[in-house]
């Protein structure tokens, strides 16, 4: 139960306003939540608890209904390239400029030659080899590979990392706040969170490229209630 005495549904850990008829104990959130208790065990335990015993009351630990519970850690996302590294990396490259740009020279002739004898189907082919699709595809990769282990991407105000350049929100598509604020982007659900919850192979089942949450610009809070945000689910492109 929580502090306030609100019962809670022995199966999914929500508000539990329906109780078990037979032992008056048990908490559900609807019939569907009651049902599926009463056959993986309730049936047996019903009634079998001592007074004082709250056990009844309690969502069990080991309920397969559940997903599994992590500790979120908070760090701060690292640049993708340290400054004094960069500055490196810059002279290095400076010095071998030069003889990359002899072995291009030499390479254009052979390449020119056989580009001639190419026809004109593969041509194309290879012209549409990098779209601006696999781009952003691979952006997103290469911006996960720093921390494979990332569920949530905090970002208030700025913009998402996108998983694909298709079914982008515009901003006719993000409804305004109820206070009448608009909504802007604040953070977005990692596709690591799949994995984590064990459901990255249950096929159409789950599954999401990301999921990208707006909120009220004005932070207007709503009090001590919760309020209804908005979330966009971006899938991965087909063609990905």
């Amino acid at each position: 139960r929580l502090g306030s005495g609100a019962a809670l549904c022995r199966v999914c850990g929500c508000l539990g306003p329906r109780c078990c008829g037979r032992c008056r104990r048990a908490a559900y959130c609807g019939p569907e939540h009651q049902a599926l208790d009463w056959r993986s065990g309730h049936r047996r335990a019903c009634g079998q608890h001592a007074a004082g015993d709250d056990s009844a009351d309690a969502v069990p630990e080991h309920n397969e209904f559940l997903f599994p519970e992590y500790e979120i850690l908070i760090e701060p996302e690292e640049p993708e390239f340290p400054a004094d590294s960069a500055d490196n990396e810059q002279g290095a490259e400076d010095t071998s400029k030069d003889a990359k740009e002899q072995e291009e020279l030499g390479a254009a002739g052979t390449a020119d030659e056989a580009f001639q004898s190419l026809d004109e189907e593969t041509l194309e082919a290879m012209a549409k080899h990098e779209t601006e699709e696999e781009k952003i595809f691979q952006t997103f990769k290469k911006q996960v590979a720093a921390e494979p282990e990332q569920i949530v991407r905090y970002c208030r105000g700025e913009g998402p990392l996108w998983v694909s350049g298709e079914n982008r929100p515009e901003e006719k598509d993000i409804p305004n706040c109820l206070c009448g604020a608009k909504r802007i982007f604040e953070f977005q659900v990692m596709p690591q969170l799949l994995n984590h919850l064990q459901v990255d192979s249950l096929g159409e089942s789950i599954d999401w490229g990301t999921l990208v949450v707006y909120t009220c610009a004005d932070s207007c809070g709503g009090g001590n209630k919760y309020l209804e945000e908005f979330i966009w689910k971006q899938d991965y492109s087909m063609g990905s």
